[in-house]
Parts: C-alpha cells; sequence; structure tokens
C-alpha cells in the first residue's frame, strides 16, 4: 500500500478500507500529522470538514471554529484512537508561583529624584515672587539693552535723506521696442468722459425693397388658393373654368419664387475682391 507523502492540502492518506468510522474532531493543523502517523501504521483514513446537524430544522451548520471530522478503518478503529487521544492531549498547564507573577517594584534612580526636588523648587520660588511689589522706576529689560534717547533723535536729524532718483519715462529710452511703444500709446492723451455719454447709436438699416417679380408671384399663390377653395367668387366663368384658373395661378406663383431662388452670373463675383464689411 502506498504510504502518505508529506503533500500539504490532502483530505486523506491514500490507503482504502472497506468501511470507515468516526474517530474525532481534530484541528486541521494536527489533522494531516495524524494522516502522516495512521499512514505509518497502515490504517486508512480522511478527514472531512466536520458539521453540526441540526436535531429539529435538519439543518446544516459550520462550527464558529474550523474543525476536521477524522475517519478510520472500523477494523483498526481502537488503535487510530489511541494515536488520536496521544496527538490531541492538552499538556498540563503549569501555573507560575505567585512571586514569580508580580514584577519587582522598580527603585526609582537617584537622577529622578533630583530632577523632580529642583522642579518643586523652581515652582515654589515662582510662587514666592508672585506677590513681590515691582519698583516703576525699574526698567523690565536688562540695561545692556538700554538706548541714549536723546543721541538718537540727533543722529536721525543729522541725516539726510538719500536723493531719489528720478523715474524715466518710456519716452526717454533710446531704444524702445514694439512692446514699449505698444504699451505706452496714448498715455499722454486726455481723459475724454464724455465719449461714452455722448454716444448716438447708428440708424436702423432700411427695410429690404421687394421685386415686382417676387410680388407677383405672392399675389398669384394667394388668388389661386382663394380660387381653388372658394370656386364661387368669379361667377361669371363656370366652376371648372375657375379651378383650372386658379391651379393655374397657384403653380404660376410657385414656379416664379422657385426660380427667383435661383444664382445670379458667377462672373459677377470676383473672388479677389476680399471681404465685404
Amino acid at each position: 500500500m502506498p504510504g502518505g507523502g508529506a503533500r500539504r492540502g490532502r483530505r486523506d492518506n491514500g490507503l482504502v478500507a472497506q468501511e470507515y468510522a468516526v474517530v474525532g474532531d481534530v484541528d486541521p493543523r494536527v489533522g494531516e500529522h495524524l494522516l502522516d502517523v495512521l499512514a505509518a501504521g497502515g490504517i486508512a483514513a480522511y478527514l472531512q470538514p466536520a458539521t453540526d446537524l441540526h436535531p429539529v430544522t435538519r439543518t446544516t451548520t459550520l462550527p464558529a471554529r474550523p474543525t476536521d471530522r477524522l475517519y478510520a478503518d472500523r477494523d483498526h478503529l481502537a488503535t487510530a484512537r489511541d494515536y488520536f487521544s496521544q496527538l490531541t492531549a492538552v499538556p498540563e498547564q503549569h501555573t507560575p508561583p505567585a512571586e514569580a507573577a508580580q514584577p519587582a517594584t522598580a527603585t526609582p534612580a537617584p537622577e529622578a529624584k533630583t530632577s523632580r526636588k529642583s522642579d518643586d523648587e523652581t515652582f515654589a520660588s515662582i510662587i514666592a515672587g508672585f506677590h513681590t511689589t515691582v519698583d516703576p522706576t525699574s526698567a523690565p529689560w536688562p540695561a545692556a539693552e538700554d538706548l541714549d534717547s536723546s543721541g538718537a533723535a540727533a543722529a536721525d536729524m543729522d541725516t539726510e535723506p538719500a536723493p531719489r532718483t528720478p523715474l524715466r519715462r518710456a519716452s526717454d529710452a533710446v531704444d524702445r521696442s514694439l512692446l514699449d511703444g505698444l504699451d505706452s500709446f496714448g498715455a499722454d492723451l486726455p481723459d475724454d468722459e464724455d465719449d461714452e455719454a455722448g454716444y448716438t447709436p447708428p440708424p436702423p438699416p432700411p427695410l429690404p425693397r421687394i421685386a415686382p417679380s417676387t410680388l407677383l408671384a405672392v399675389i398669384g399663390l394667394v388668388a389661386g388658393l382663394m380660387l381653388l377653395i372658394w370656386p364661387d367668387l368669379l361667377p361669371v366663368f363656370g366652376p371648372q373654368s375657375t379651378l383650372f384658373l386658379g391651379f393655374a395661378l397657384l403653380l404660376s406663383g410657385f414656379v416664379s419664387l422657385i426660380l427667383r431662388l435661383r444664382p445670379g452670373d458667377e462672373e459677377d463675383d470676383d473672388p479677389d475682391n476680399g471681404a465685404r464689411v
């Protein structure tokens, strides 16, 4: 029979038995080692995730902690349970003595005592000087920082301000660039405040003139449409003649308007004339 190798993640030890029985639940980290031990003893075994079956609802639930259930050959069940009890036995926990559990009290170093004492003395000196009276004639700063007020005033009077360098205008420059000229353009001109107040908008453009042919075409469309709708407007002619006349007027007016949409002579527009303003 082939023995169980050291493969991780497997669910059996490679041996086969006719009938299996439950050995017990084991931690998944110990289950593979149990498979190796049982394979060395020639006992077929396999692992399966442990599940709990509810007695009433008959539903299967997984335990809160992942656990594998070990199954072994029924003929060697006693030997398998012996191995199982040996490998899953919990070692006795030795309680450490009370003296070792309690940490020793650390003795404060002499430097810590000295620093705490110096802090207390400093705080006491600050509190003691809180109610002392202050001499109003004494300056709150050291004497080395005092300044002679009379000497400072005399020095300020003797010192004359430095002559200011006259500002040169852009027009005084010898070499003026194009950008300088554009920046100073109109700088010397007086501001005209009445430009915006006296602005008069140009008159509106005149209405376009209607060509006579266009006017006749529109009149023909309207007259033909009226004759088609009301044939009794011309009682001199018969109904059929009135309908024919109305259709002729409508068609002629429509054709005239279409012909007016045709472009004129292409030679009239010279492409070299430039843009029209």
